[in-house]
């Protein structure tokens, strides 16, 4: 999304990113550069196709559809990456491949199949890898979907970054869609998020406690968050090809470049249906939210970064079955009436408090909330001892569903 004036909820970017993989085999194909030039004539970093754009993201075997520019409403959407999903579909078929969703691919060996991205900003992948080192889960194999809010000044700054704060540790009990890692159980439900959490410890002040810090407007934000990571990245990064506002790792980063908080801790689902629902789901508590209908401000402040952090963690580790624990939290969402004991039941009430019966997109909510976060329902269908052998028909249905635009359900 382009720098604008947008204030809150006028306009949204959505991102999604799916892995490419062998039609027969599902294991990861590095041609999302070939694909892109199949579309653009050239090896170029994005591309415009239909209503939205394609790029590329750190590894060859991931691709990006997003929202081609700001989008004015959340309708339509889903319908959009949908048709796209079908084109890529179609396209990638004619060399042997498709599409994979899902938050981990469940049995790559990044140490084996890790290819970043060549061309263009290459600089920058390489600069992440001789720090970091990228051939690893929490940055060769994850897939997520993306939202960016708009917000216009200070205040809208401080009440959106409010809002997002105290979503950002539910949405894995909402999201979780990484069960599996080399072919085994993974110990998380969203076992992305936890290689997430890890995979800057060199530089610990780039994700932080994934949870971001408590700040009010952006001369705060720079101050508390951004200059730090820029003198922490420093001696690690000599030439200056990393800037700390892109750098920035925690679960939703302030753009103040383009006017955005990005939320980056949401699992893609198995289809854009799924996902736009999770999406309008979100947006519908944080207008809630902003607007106090749920609880004041100064009781949206109060939860501080390690109840947040604590609170993230379980639901990682357990999604929608995650205890929760802390008064303060329950307060500032508004729910000590209901006094929800997991994060499957404030979601629940949250849903009942923010959503009109016949919205469009609660099917889709209410679709997870009785069945469980896709990471338990592939779990179901993988079975209690999975090998390669058993989760390759599992991921091969779950393909299946993408092209579809149906949800996996067992």
């Amino acid at each position: 999304m382009a720098a604008t004036p947008f204030s809150l909820f006028e306009r949204f970017g959505v991102e999604l990113e799916y892995m490419i993989v062998d039609a027969a085999t599902l294991d990861v194909r590095p041609v999302a550069d070939s694909v892109i030039q199949t579309v653009g004539a050239a090896r170029k970093n994005e591309i415009r196709h239909g209503r939205t754009r394609w790029s590329n993201e750190l590894v060859l075997h991931v691709i990006e559809l997003k929202t081609d520019g700001p989008a004015p409403a959340l309708e339509g959407l889903a319908a959009d990456f949908q048709e796209e999903v079908r084109f890529l579909n179609a396209t990638l078929g004619e060399s042997g491949c498709r599409l994979l969703p899902s938050a981990m691919h469940p049995w790559m060996d990044p140490a084996r199949e890790t290819h970043l991205w060549p061309h263009g900003d290459r600089a920058i992948y390489e600069a992440f890898d001789r720090i970091f080192g990228c051939a690893g889960h929490g940055w060769s194999n994850l897939q997520s979907t993306h939202i960016n809010l708009p917000f216009s000044g200070d205040d809208e700054f401080h009440r959106l970054h409010t809002a997002v704060r105290l979503i950002l540790p539910l949405l894995p009990a909402l999201a979780a869609s990484s069960p599996f890692q080399e072919g085994a159980h993974a110990p998380k439900l969203d076992m992305r998020l936890e290689h997430y959490r890890n995979n800057c410890a060199r530089i610990p002040s780039i994700t932080g406690h994934v949870i971001p810090e408590r700040v009010r407007s952006r001369a705060e934000y720079e101050s508390e968050i951004l200059a730090r990571i820029e003198r922490d990245l420093a001696p690690h990064d000599p030439g200056g090809i990393l800037e700390a506002e892109w750098v920035n790792a925690r679960g939703a980063i302030a753009r103040f470049e383009r006017g955005t908080i990005e939320i980056r801790l949401l699992d893609i689902q198995e289809h854009p249906g799924a996902d736009l629902a999770i999406v309008q789901f979100i947006a519908a508590v944080l207008r809630a939210l902003v607007t106090e209908q749920l609880a004041p401000l100064r009781e949206q402040r109060a939860p501080v970064v390690g109840d947040l952090a604590e609170i993230l963690a379980s639901t990682t580790a357990k999604a929608e079955d995650a205890l929760l624990k802390h008064p303060l939290y329950l307060d500032a969402l508004g729910l000590t009436a209901e006094r929800p004991a997991t994060a499957g039941d404030a979601l629940w009430a949250l849903l009942k408090k923010t959503s009109a019966p016949g919205a469009p997109w609660r099917a889709g909510i209410e679709f997870i909330l009785r069945r469980g976060c896709l990471a338990r329902r592939l779990r179901r269908a993988a079975g209690p001892n999975p090998g390669k052998a058993a989760l390759h028909p599992v991921y091969a249905e779950l393909a299946d569903c993408l092209q579809r635009g149906v949800s996996f359900d067992h």
